[in-house]
């Protein structure tokens, strides 16, 4: 175990490396950068390109920015918030994110278990139908026209919730009020996907024959189902849910823009937009971060929900 732990560790490293190296060519050779401003004289732009190194050959600029990223310094951001460091930055925008992703999260898990427990009991009758529709919608409908809807429906038309995030630096009744909304368009497509895993697994391990067993040893239905159906048909699971939040904290890139949340996506498409490369590359590589642990986590965790399963030993 500790062995597989350690070469899924040096694959990580050099899998972040391979990102971030990509992430920095594809920005420097985009046309223009932070310094072309027409309102700039001339004497200024070629102070500002000496200073960080823009009139270098782009290898001494890579040089330069891996010396750096060693230490983790990403340097300053130079148009989005001028002055202040990556690092601060993303200290100051990641809680927001990690909070409304969370909520997310914490909504849709047993939101979806729920679903597809009845889906499956109630197999081909009326309520799996039903929730079969509701499955397909919320897979096939992007996030942001959930978002869009929500926003315009409910907030506008309805006046029930606000069109927007609350100012409140503090989680209170105020601030989570106006989360509802961008919570639940990030879970639809979270809750469509666990309810079709959970309906497929139940309803394959509720057709096998320890099932079968359980129920001539004395068992009903019911605890049956309990007991063996849902305990083996949760260790799927695994492989969706941890990746799941990944997929969650990509989307809410266009979600938190729209509901205006000052968290990650915000500052992202605003540094894209406005050619700040070092704080678009410090952005990616938090994104990296969090994806490649994602992938480490569900390898792991399928070890500890099933003893039956050993990863990294020898044939």
């Amino acid at each position: 175990m500790l062995r597989y732990i350690v070469q899924r560790l040096i694959a990580m490293a050099i899998t972040f490396f391979i990102i971030i190296s990509i992430s920095f060519f594809i920005l420097r050779l985009m046309p223009g950068s932070f310094a072309d401003d027409p309102t700039l004289p001339r004497e200024v732009v070629e102070q500002l390109e000496d200073k960080y190194h823009l009139n270098e050959p782009l290898i001494i600029q890579y040089g330069y920015f891996l010396k750096d990223a060693v230490k983790l310094d990403f340097g300053v951001s130079l148009k989005v918030e001028p002055k202040r460091t990556v690092g601060e930055i993303l200290a100051s925008k990641i809680p927001i994110t990690m909070q409304l992703n969370l909520f997310a999260m914490l909504f849709m898990i047993p939101i979806g278990i729920i679903l597809g427990i009845i889906a499956a009991i109630r197999k081909n009758r009326i309520s799996d139908h039903l929730i079969s529709v509701v499955v397909v919608l919320f897979i096939s409908v992007p996030s942001f026209v959930f978002a869009s809807g929500l926003q315009y429906i409910v907030a506008f038309k309805w006046n029930l919730l606000p069109t927007v995030l609350s100012k409140e630096q503090v989680l209170n009744w105020a601030r989570f009020k106006s989360m509802i909304l961008p919570i639940l368009a990030l879970s639809f497509s979270g809750i469509a996907t666990i309810t079709r895993y959970v309906r497929s697994e139940l309803c394959e391990a509720l057709n096998s024959e320890y099932m079968l067993l359980a129920k001539s040893k004395g068992l009903t239905q019911l605890q049956a189902t309990i007991r063996h159906a849902m305990r083996n048909s949760f260790v799927p699971l695994a492989n969706i849910i941890i990746p799941i939040f990944t997929s969650i904290l990509f989307g809410s890139l266009v979600i938190e823009k729209i509901f205006a949340i000052p968290g990650m996506g915000g500052v992202l498409i605003n540094a894209i937009n406005a050619k700040d490369h070092t704080l678009t590359i410090g952005l990616l590589c938090f994104y990296s971060v969090i994806s490649l642990m994602t992938v480490l986590i569900v390898d792991l965790s399928y070890g500890i929900i099933d003893p039956r399963i050993r990863i990294g030993g020898r044939k």
